[in-house]
């Protein structure tokens, strides 16, 4: 393990080699015309948004980078990047518009309101306001059906104050829905060909998210928004991600004892059972308790009884060379095994997306 200053042995790994592949798949796969943005919102799905921003930023291999908040675009200038932000959320009070303005971060307008509003406050600071228009297509989130886009891009182009940097929509079902998709699609394009006609060249238009990039050629307009890909969290992509503990308490129970609390798990032989520190105060959820798997020696070891706060059971009864110290691997692989964050988030019942976000900030990220 790498010896940095933490002593509970419980920690993620980031493998920056992966997110540079990835992201050079993803611009080959959207083509030398459409710009890449990171999308590193909700701290990079658990992946650490300063260190991998950074890393993108610095190997030229994004043009910028997707945010939830006026928060997380502020962390992202105060760790010192300098690319473009853009606030993918609906920016609520109003009054945040003049910490993003004096900031340099894009913000996304949604309706004819908010548009008076950044206008307004791009007025007072003397500041130009980058704003990207939310086309509504269909996700049912944020977003404005398009005679109030119409109405948005006049407030803003009028103002004198601000800019309109682009036009986007969120797809909704890009890896399950072809005829769904092909009309969120069509609407926007459509809508996209109407701001044009109003004179708005030079505008970012952009709808692809991962699934949209690999599944519909045609939404890759001049920019794709990735994060499932860019983390490897999808099939084709290199997991970035390796979550890893170490055994701290080894123990045998005798046929007929009980495991954790609730007594869910009965020990139906001998078994030489491993307590690794690490639980749902780390991320690792309860669903997983009785049902998944972590990595031992290159095998498979069942999770045992239910899953505790700060610890786990694991059986590891046929692992003959299991002792306290040795490396357990959550996510990731070992040998010729691997649990990925897919295989996690089936058992939950879940998308891979939540696996990796819910890991807590108690687990430290090494960079790799």
């Amino acid at each position: 393990m790498p010896n940095l200053k933490f002593f509970r042995p419980t920690w993620a790994e980031i493998r920056l080699s992966a997110l540079r592949t990835n992201l050079l798949k993803i611009q080959t796969i959207a083509g030398p015309r459409a710009k890449v943005m990171f999308v590193v919102k909700a701290d990079a799905y658990g992946h650490g948004a300063a260190e991998t921003a950074r890393f993108a930023e610095r190997e030229k291999l994004a043009w910028g980078f997707g945010v939830s908040s006026v928060e997380e675009g502020l962390a992202l200038r105060d760790s010192g990047i300098v690319s473009p932000i853009l606030i993918l959320g609906s920016l609520y009070p109003f009054e945040s518009f003049v910490e993003a303005i004096n900031r340099g971060l894009m913000v996304t307008i949604s309706s004819l309101d908010a548009a008076r509003q950044v206008a307004e406050a791009s007025r007072s600071l003397g500041k130009k306001a980058v704003c990207h228009i939310k086309l509504e297509t269909g996700m049912g989130r944020i977003g404005a059906r398009r005679p109030s886009v119409m109405k948005i891009f006049e407030e803003l182009a009028g103002s004198g104050s601000a800019e309109i940097g682009g036009l986007y929509t969120h797809l909704a079902c890009a890896d399950g829905d072809p005829g769904f998709t092909a009309e969120q699609l069509r609407y926007f394009s459509e809508t996209a060909a109407a701001v044009a006609g109003r004179g708005s060249g030079g505008l970012i238009r952009h709808a692809a998210n991962s699934a949209g990039l690999l599944n519909y050629p045609e939404s890759r307009w001049d920019m794709v928004r990735v994060g499932l890909a860019a983390y490897g969290l999808m099939e084709g992509f290199e997991p970035a991600l390796s979550w890893k503990t170490r055994v701290v308490f080894m123990k045998t129970v005798r046929e007929g004892s009980y495991v954790s609390y609730g007594k869910s798990f009965k020990a139906p032989r001998p078994m030489k059972v491993a307590t690794i520190p690490a639980g749902y105060g780390d991320g690792y959820i309860r669903r997983f308790s009785n049902a998944a798997s972590v990595l031992l020696a290159g095998k498979r070891c069942p999770v045992i009884g239910n899953v505790t706060m700060d610890m786990t059971m694991v059986d590891v009864t046929d692992v003959k060379d299991a002792a306290v110290g040795s490396e357990v691997t959550l996510i990731g692989s070992q040998g010729n095994e691997s649990v990925g964050a897919r295989e996690l988030a089936d058992l939950a019942g879940t998308i891979p997306y939540e696996v990796v976000t819910l890991i807590t900030s108690r687990v430290p990220r090494i960079y790799i």
